[in-house]
């Protein structure tokens, strides 16, 4: 439970914020949002109007739950990776809301393992609605990813391949509602997605000190291979709109243009490896993750939901403004 103490202190919102990492927390909705709509709607039975691209009464639900149990279940994610580096974060980052004794471990392990059953239990709810397990089989799979990263594997070789696998994992729960089996795209994008935040996370490793250049640009080759591998989309049928499938050079353009971007800001960081150079590539790469989610959506669904996609820029840019999320 949360201690008295917790909610009597000054600027408490703001340090229980800034423990969920909030402008981090959209992101996530991007890749589960992303996973949702890039569905056939012939396939999610009554999400979608008959004959046109708009959701029905169904299909928000569907959405709203699948985002809420994403933004639960990430959210749980950051608070336990904060538990376990409590020791470690005093020396490195003293300023953190554990650290600095503005929220007890006590309240910080409630709010953890409150938030990942919430997750959990959302996403079963919805399985047991549809009267298919299979949503309730990813989140429970990402609620235990999610545990085996912060308590076994964060520590060892397999720590960023273990974060973007739970990226992975949450993609595929946006794709959890699917009637028939996944297809050939749905993994290409899943893979691809979990590939970039592994680069993503191999990048991060000694943000708070003087980063290794190689492992900087090995990261960064990582985070480049999973862009470039999203090329492959245009060669299932069934995964884009005609336009990129008649012309698919306008799609490599796009994902040449995001993926020169997201360089750009990792050499700079490369060039001169410090500490504050490499969070801001960081972040950016983190932000990054919804023009990539826009990206797909475009290619599957056209402009109007990538354009829904980009929405969740504006919460995760303001929020970065007020809150730190390193």
């Amino acid at each position: 439970m949360l201690d008295d103490d917790d909610l009597e202190s000054p600027g408490v919102f703001r340090s229980y914020l800034e423990l969920l990492r909030l402008p981090n927390v959209p992101t996530a909705m991007a890749d589960v949002a992303m996973g949702f709509l890039i569905l056939s709607p012939q396939l999610v039975p009554g999400a979608y109007a008959p004959g046109s691209d708009a959701l029905t009464r169904r299909g928000c639900w569907l959405l709203g739950f699948l985002l809420a149990s994403s933004a639960l279940l990430y959210a749980a994610g950051v608070v336990l990776n904060d538990l376990m580096d409590v020791e470690r974060d005093r020396e490195e980052r003293p300023n953190r809301p554990l650290p600095a004794g503005r929220i007890s471990l006590r309240a910080a392990r409630w709010l953890g393992g409150e938030m990942l059953l919430a997750g959990t239990a959302l996403s079963c709810a919805m399985a047991w609605s549809l009267r298919q397990p299979r949503a309730a089989i990813v989140a429970v799979a990402l609620a235990v990813a999610i545990l085996l990263y912060n308590r076994v594997l964060k520590r060892t070789p397999l720590r960023s391949l273990a974060m973007g696998g739970c990226r992975a994992l949450n993609v595929l729960l946006g794709m959890s509602v699917l009637a028939g089996p996944l297809e050939g795209q749905h993994w290409l994008v899943a893979g691809a997605i979990g590939l970039y935040v592994a680069g993503i996370t191999w990048f991060a490793k000694e943000e708070v000190r003087r980063s290794d250049r190689r492992r900087l640009a090995a990261a960064a080759a990582v985070m480049m291979a999973a862009v470039a591998s999203l090329a492959f989309l245009p060669h299932w049928r069934e995964a884009v709109i005609p336009a990129i499938e008649l012309e698919p050079s306008g799609w490599y353009v796009l994902l040449g243009l995001l993926g020169g971007i997201i360089l750009m800001r990792c050499l700079w960081a490369i060039a001169e490896p410090s500490p504050g150079r490499v969070r801001v590539a960081v972040g950016q790469a983190i932000l990054s993750l919804v023009f990539l989610d826009a990206a797909v959506t475009y290619a599957a669904r056209g402009p109007y939901w990538a354009c829904a996609i980009l929405v969740l820029l504006a919460p995760a840019v303001l929020l970065r403004l007020w809150i730190d999320v390193t």
